[in-house]
């Protein structure tokens, strides 16, 4: 049974959570990174929730809604290279970026099977 409202569907509080996880890491970045890294990992990061929420706004048109959806993983890719440059330059530990890289993976997963079953939403 597809939820009421996007905010209730696991997707979106996964997504929702690991947006806030990165926004609270990502303020012990350095002041350097303000406008580059800080801002793009943390706007990607939020772009999945957005899109999800336009998404379901589109349900009716579902070309409308998958399009949607594509853009809310294509924004979870960015975040997952964001992550990899807050790693590689030694702003988060291997354990957070594991965690953060598995939550990021999930969501992916779960927004193809909204993109490839969109009836089911």
């Amino acid at each position: 049974m597809a939820a009421k409202s996007v905010k209730e569907t696991k997707v979106f509080k996964l997504a929702f959570e690991l947006a806030m996880e990165i926004f609270q890491i990502s303020k012990k970045f350095p002041k350097e990174e303000t406008y580059s890294l800080t801002d793009q990992i943390r706007r990607s990061s939020r772009s999945v929730c957005i899109c999800l929420l336009e998404a379901y706004r589109k349900k009716k048109y579902p070309a409308h809604f998958v399009s949607k959806i594509t853009d809310s993983d294509m924004e979870n890719s960015e975040t997952s290279g964001w992550l990899d440059f807050a790693f590689a330059c030694n702003y988060i530990d291997e354990i957070i970026y594991k965690a953060f890289l598995d939550k990021n993976a999930e969501i992916g997963r779960l927004l193809n099977h909204m993109i490839n079953n969109p009836e089911k939403y």
